[in-house]
């Protein structure tokens, strides 16, 4: 249930690299985007007459805003995700399970209002975390936080990409240690410099492999059960 070789070979085979390096100026794009955009904002709308007192509340800002933006680059990930979703999961079936492709083309983008939703949400969530980064315990909450929401996330686009949403909620309920495993897994990922730049594709693929694996697993079992009714 955890495919690292795999996920390793499918991003060479299935020829994902100029994907990921699309996600990684994407990732480059949203986070000058935002220093600029804090920058202005303390800069613009937060004068304090004296001197020394604006450049540590400047200093502060900066620095809350860093670290707020650290543990919520896996939100930002899902909606990276979001746009290559599907040519990614067409490109790893054509290598590794030609048997389950679809016939359809591939879209960019396909669900765009669902993963905006889902990224608010989850940056609302993690907002609502940041206050215990003050004590140890928020770099726990955020962890289990993120590990359940980008494990899920992940996992519906891989699953719901054959059998729909509401296919795919079940499956989750069924296989929660696999699914918030493999989320734990894309949140550690996204806290490592570099890397986490070309996550968006990596926890694609991972997901691609943990449901073929269950969906392989369902059907070893539905062939017992009719061998042994």
């Amino acid at each position: 249930m955890f495919p690292f070789l795999k996920t390793l070979r499918s991003l060479l085979k299935a020829r994902l690299v100029g994907l990921m390096l699309a996600c990684a100026v994407i990732a480059v794009f949203v986070v000058v985007l935002a220093v600029v955009a804090i920058t202005w904002v303390s800069a613009n709308l937060i004068q304090i007459e004296i001197g020394w007192l604006d450049a540590l509340v400047s200093g502060i800002i900066s620095i809350v805003s860093g670290i707020s933006g650290w543990f919520m680059l896996p939100a930002i990930v899902v909606l990276i995700a979001g746009m290559f979703q599907e040519i990614a999961i067409s490109r790893v079936e054509a290598q590794s399970y030609p048997q389950a492709r679809r016939e359809d083309k591939p879209k960019f983008w396909p669900d765009a209002l669902h993963d905006i939703k889902f990224t608010l949400w989850a940056l609302f969530l993690n907002i609502l975390v940041l206050p215990f980064h003050l004590i140890v315990i928020g770099f726990f909450i955020s962890v289990a936080l993120n590990s359940y929401l980008t494990g899920r996330e992940f996992f519906e686009m891989a699953a719901g990409y054959h059998l729909g949403k509401p296919h795919a909620h079940k499956l989750i309920r069924q296989n929660r240690r696999a699914v918030y495993g493999g989320g734990f897994v894309i949140t550690m990922m996204t806290a490592v410099p570099l890397l986490n730049m070309f996550v968006p594709i990596v926890a694609v693929v991972w997901m691609v492999h943990v449901y073929h694996q269950i969906d392989a697993n369902r059907g070893s079992v539905k062939v017992k059960a009719v061998a042994n009714p």
